[in-house]
């Protein structure tokens, strides 16, 4: 077990340096969100180029694991809107709801971790893994909250409207960029890569220093039955989603399953208030996300230790 705390202590103490350094006034949550802008727009897409042109494109893009997290995310998402449906939730309330249980992440989480446990695979995971939360689960559920606050409003058009503001999106910009790249073949002059790989080795320890000061001044009160069900179903149930689709599906590189259990695992989306806010349910979103970032290190912790000691058999 030592040797697990040996992963995800250091993921843990880079969050709680982000924390501390807001707390003690270092740094204020105005250049904490700077940083964070650093690594959407810059480190992580740079993260993905370069996870992208190393691997021949058979490696890279993978139908079994885009069916296996897609899936496995897809079916939470219905199961956990359904769920909130029947408790007689408002359907905007129920798809932000939704969303927190099936959406991760990826890339400020769940590759740090990822990466000290598979490797270089994790950066392809992650890639994967935002093709299905950019394009499918957060346009899905952004325009179910949009159609419901519009009180019958369309669906599809509130989903066009949500895939045209994705195609700005620079994580969604360096994916396409990155399999053009590598299908052309083209060889990128040595000073570029050697720029693009500077930037996505900030990445990891970036990212999770900006979720810890993002933390800070968060507060988990009230609502607590409704947080615990959010915070269950992504810590425990999303995991449990993904493996079984992997069971069901033909077999895949033990990696890439690995990475997409342990992507899985990890908190919902640190952007989740936001998204959360914008349909009024900002303090649900938050408490969720604190009360999730805590929990994570036992659960994670517990998850590794299982993949490694064979009680949960990678298929």
């Amino acid at each position: 077990m030592l040797d697990i705390f040996a992963i995800t202590t250091p993921i843990f103490l880079l969050i709680g340096i982000g924390y501390l350094a807001v707390m003690l006034r270092l740094l204020d949550k105005g250049q904490v969100q700077s940083l964070g802008g650093f690594v959407i727009n810059f480190a992580l897409p740079a993260l993905i180029i370069r996870a992208l042109i190393q691997k021949p494109i058979g490696e890279v893009f993978n139908p079994i694991y885009l069916a296996a997290y897609g899936l496995g995310s897809g079916a939470l998402f219905a199961a956990v809107l359904v769920f909130a449906r029947l408790r007689g939730k408002p359907l905007g309330e129920s798809a932000v709801f939704a969303l927190g249980t099936s959406s991760a992440n990826s890339g400020f989480i769940g590759y740090p971790i990822a990466a000290m446990v598979v490797g270089p695979m994790a950066a392809i995971a992650m890639a994967l893994n935002m093709v299905v939360e950019n394009l499918l689960m957060i346009p899905t559920a952004l325009a179910l909250a949009e159609a419901g606050r519009q009180q019958g409003g369309s669906f599809w058009s509130a989903l066009f409207k949500t895939l045209r503001r994705l195609t700005r999106n620079p994580i969604l910009i360096a994916i396409f960029s990155g399999l053009i790249i590598a299908v052309s073949g083209l060889e990128l002059p040595a000073p570029v890569f050697k720029t693009i790989d500077m930037l996505a080795t900030a990445a990891g320890p970036t990212a999770l220093f900006v979720v810890g000061g993002s933390l800070y001044g968060l507060q988990v009160r009230g609502m607590f039955s409704e947080v615990s069900q959010i915070v269950f179903a992504k810590l425990l149930l999303h995991p449990l989603a993904v493996f079984l689709m992997l069971l069901w599906l033909p077999p895949l590189d033990p990696a890439l399953a690995t990475a997409a259990i342990v992507l899985a695992s990890v908190p919902m989306l640190s952007v989740y208030p936001i998204l959360g806010q914008r349909y009024g349910h900002g303090e649900l979103c938050t408490a969720s996300l604190m009360l999730a970032t805590l929990l994570s290190f036992v659960t994670v912790s517990t998850l590794l230790w299982l993949i490694e000691a064979q009680r949960l058999p990678i298929p």
